[in-house]
C-alpha cells in the first residue's frame, strides 16, 4: 500500500469523517460551520501525521498544547503571524470537540484537549450605526419598482428583526405572519425562533408581498426557481447572500456609508438601539437567537452613552446642586 493509501485509510481519518458526520447530524451545524471544522481538523490531523500520532487514543494533553504552540509561533513570508488569536481559539474548539467525540462513543479514555488552555481574544465591539444613519440607509431606496419595492422590505426587515443575511433569504412565505407582525427564522443549526418586526417593516413587507414580489414571479421565467421564497432575484428565483450583500451595500453608498455597512452591521444597530431604549439584555438575546447571553452582552460595550444618560439622571451626587 501506497504512503498516500495509508493516510488514506489510517484510524484518525476514519474518526474524523464520523465526527464531520456526527457534527452535521447530531448537532446540526449549518454547512459553512461544518466546512471550517473540516478545515481546522485537517490541519490537526496533519500536525499529528508529522508527528507520528495516527490514532487519537495516543494523543496526550502535551500534544494538544504542543499544537497550539505551534499554531501561535507559526508565521508567514513576511514574519506575521500566520493565526490570528481567534482563528487559534476557533481550531482548539474543533479539536476540543473531536477528541470529545472520541471520549463520548467509547473510542478514547480520556479527553486530552480538556484542560488545553485556547489564547485570549480581544473583545470585539460592534460598529453599530447611530439611529439617524440606519434611518438614512432605509430611506435610500427611492422609487416604486419590483425590485426598488423588495430591496426597502429587505432593509427594513433586516433592522427590524435583527436577522442573519442567512436567515433572511432563507424565509418562506409561510414563515411571514403579517398579521401579527411576526416572522419565523431557522438560525444557526437550523434552531427555529419567532422574530417580532414592526409597523415599518410590515408595512414595507406588505407592499412588496402584494405588488412587487407577483411581477417579480411573472418576469422571472414564469417564475421558475421561485418557490415559496419570500426575497426574489430578476429572475424569479430566491435571492442569494451576495445579491442581498449587494443590496445593503448599494443603498449605504447612495448616503456615504459604504465602508462603515452591511447586513450585519444592521443586526448590530438593532440589538444596540434596543438597548439604548431600555430593552432587557435576555429580550435581545432571544430576539437574536443567542445560544449564550455572553454573546449579546458584547452590545452593552457600545452603549456606553446611555449608560452615562442613566447615571446622571439617577444618581443624587452626579451634579453639582445648584
Amino acid at each position: 500500500m501506497s504512503p498516500t493509501a495509508a493516510v488514506e485509510h489510517d484510524r484518525l481519518t476514519e474518526l474524523l469523517e464520523e465526527h464531520a458526520t456526527w457534527l452535521a447530524v447530531e448537532r446540526g451545524l449549518s454547512p459553512n460551520t461544518l466546512a471550517a471544522y473540516r478545515r481546522d481538523l485537517r490541519t490537526y490531523a496533519a500536525y499529528l501525521r508529522e508527528h507520528g500520532v495516527v490514532d487519537p487514543s495516543a494523543v496526550e494533553a502535551r500534544t494538544v498544547d504542543d499544537y497550539v504552540g505551534w499554531l501561535r509561533a507559526a508565521r508567514d513570508d513576511d514574519g506575521q503571524p500566520r493565526w490570528a488569536s481567534s482563528s487559534i481559539a476557533r481550531a482548539l474548539v474543533a479539536v476540543r470537540s473531536f477528541h470529545r467525540f472520541c471520549v463520548d462513543e467509547e473510542l478514547a479514555i480520556e479527553d486530552p484537549a480538556e484542560d488545553v488552555r485556547a489564547p485570549k481574544v480581544p473583545a470585539g465591539i460592534p460598529k453599530a450605526l447611530t439611529e439617524d444613519e440606519v434611518a438614512s440607509v432605509l430611506d435610500a431606496v427611492v422609487g416604486d419598482s419590483p425590485l426598488d419595492q423588495r430591496d426597502r422590505a429587505i432593509l427594513e426587515t433586516l433592522y427590524a428583526g435583527g436577522l442573519r443575511i442567512s436567515e433572511l433569504v432563507g424565509l418562506d412565505r409561510a414563515d411571514v405572519d403579517l398579521d401579527q407582525g411576526l416572522l419565523r427564522v431557522f438560525g444557526k443549526g437550523s434552531k427555529e425562533r419567532i422574530v417580532p418586526v414592526g409597523r415599518s417593516a410590515r408595512a414595507a413587507l406588505t407592499h412588496y408581498l402584494t405588488h412587487g414580489r407577483p411581477l417579480l414571479v411573472r418576469t422571472g421565467r414564469a417564475g421558475r426557481g421561485a418557490g415559496d421564497a419570500v426575497f426574489l432575484n430578476v429572475r424569479g428565483g430566491r435571492l442569494t447572500r451576495q445579491g442581498c450583500w449587494g443590496i445593503v451595500r448599494a443603498a449605504a453608498e447612495r448616503v456615504g456609508l459604504a465602508d462603515r455597512m452591511s447586513p450585519h452591521v444592521l443586526r448590530h444597530s438593532c440589538a444596540t438601539h434596543l438597548l439604548d431604549h431600555g430593552a432587557d439584555l435576555r429580550v435581545v438575546q432571544e430576539l437574536l437567537g443567542h445560544a449564550s447571553l455572553s454573546t449579546t452582552q458584547v452590545y452593552t460595550l457600545v452603549s456606553a452613552d446611555r449608560l452615562r444618560a442613566v447615571y446622571d439622571q439617577a444618581h443624587p451626587r452626579a451634579h453639582p446642586r445648584r
